[in-house]
């Protein structure tokens, strides 16, 4: 996606742990969009009871590095989404994709998924 930004604003680095990594695919069941923390990559978290181990592969939530605004605009898009890290699942929840009340605690880590029907 091109950056347009003409306020001086960097735009985001993956590099950057304050950024969000956004991946896009298409798959049978529609539109798939993971989002992350960056600095998660390469981290595994567990539920309290052992029941649940997410680990945050490069292969499935690495992707381009995007601000709050365009990860939100993906998300809109998704019709399955995979969100993990405080700023991902928050911001799924401030855009009303995700109810509070569905967020898995992994490690303190949240970790959400939504399924359009």
């Amino acid at each position: 996606m091109p950056d347009d930004r003409t306020d001086g604003e960097d735009a985001p680095d993956a590099t950057d742990g304050d950024a969000l990594l956004v991946r896009e695919r298409s798959t049978p069941e529609g539109r798939l969009v993971s989002v992350c923390d960056a600095g998660l990559i390469g981290t595994t978290h567990e539920t309290a009871d052992g029941e649940v181990s997410l680990e945050v592969t490069e292969s499935f939530y690495g992707g381009e590095a995007r601000d709050r605004d365009d990860a939100a605009e993906a998300l809109v898009r998704a019709e399955v989404a995979n969100l993990v890290g405080d700023r991902a699942v928050t911001l799924a929840v401030e855009a009303d994709l995700v109810e509070p009340t569905n967020v898995l605690d992994l490690d303190g880590t949240p970790h959400a998924q939504f399924m359009r029907l």
